[in-house]
């Protein structure tokens, strides 16, 4: 396991302080808040704490509303809002400075069989031609070095390889609002099925939104052509997955209006398996000239 994987799992192990309330810490980002994934992993953790093993998480529906502050605990306020015979549900709320900062709801179910059925996968290059996050990056000579550092730092727990350009690559001509990435965590994981969703739910607000800014040509708040913040996220959890291993993120924008942007997406495990369906609203905006 990478020092930044063991890092990143250190970051999202909880602190249990009293009945069904943790305390999470907080890094900063490449933004100056704390990072919206961090705060809905450290969410689910909170969450399936209180729930049986035996129940795997199969959805969570997050609002974020308030920007993080990256040197302040958090403080995740679970309750238990319904335990049933085959579902249960938890309501989190995250607390920084006395002010909600987030709100999740998420469900978890006993296994059961039933009907199976999937969209199939989209076509996409093997992850091992493609290159790394860090080769890629450091390739963009427009990028300040500072930014690129940034990026590798927060992402150095997981090896996420661009299908094609990211907006920040290659901007100013608007191009098709899809996006594709590979991932998987630098490191073996332990076998917790929980503990791979919230990787995922993690990984899963790294990228979203830059289908939104592939439509317009714009580069993103790496180059500052636009400033924005995630507002709410939704996840859907079908088939079990690892984290670990290569998942791809097939994503795009189906509206972008009224200042905010939508991001719909797929994860699907490398041999075809669809894993997560996630959808995303955020504020993109462009910065008025003075």
């Amino acid at each position: 396991m990478s020092e930044a994987l063991q890092s990143l799992l250190d970051l999202l192990d909880l602190e249990r302080i009293e009945e069904d309330i943790y305390r999470g810490r907080s890094r900063s980002a490449v933004v100056p808040r704390v990072f919206g994934g961090q705060v809905a992993a450290q969410a689910m953790v909170a969450a399936g704490r209180t729930v049986p093993e035996d129940r795997h998480a199969h959805s969570l529906h997050a609002y974020f509303l308030r920007p993080g502050d990256p040197g302040a605990p958090i403080v995740y306020n679970v309750d238990r809002l319904r335990d049933g015979r085959s579902f249960t549900t938890r309501r989190v709320v995250a607390v920084q400075h006395g002010k909600p900062i987030f709100t999740l709801s998420a469900s978890f179910q006993t296994y059961e069989e039933g009907l199976d059925h999937q969209a199939p996968m989209p076509p996409a290059p093997d992850p091992a031609t493609l290159p790394t996050g860090e080769e890629r990056l450091r390739s963009y000579p427009h990028l300040p070095a500072d930014t690129v550092e940034r990026f590798l730092e927060t992402r150095a727990a997981v090896d996420l390889r661009y299908v094609d350009d990211p907006p920040f690559g290659d901007f100013g001509t608007p191009r098709e609002p899809h996006s594709q990435v590979w991932f998987r965590t630098n490191g073996k994981l332990a076998d917790d099925p929980l503990l791979h969703v919230v990787l995922a739910t993690y990984v899963s607000d790294m990228t979203l939104l830059d289908s939104v800014l592939l439509a317009h040509g714009r580069g993103g708040w790496a180059v500052g052509d636009v400033v924005g913040a995630s507002l709410d996220h939704a996840m859907w959890f079908h088939r079990p997955f690892r984290a670990d291993e290569w998942l791809l993120y097939d994503q795009q924008s189906p509206s972008a209006s009224g200042g905010r942007g939508l991001g719909q997406a797929r994860i699907h495990t490398q041999d075809g398996r669809l894993a997560v369906s996630v959808v995303q609203e955020g504020v993109v905006r462009v910065p008025r000239e003075h």
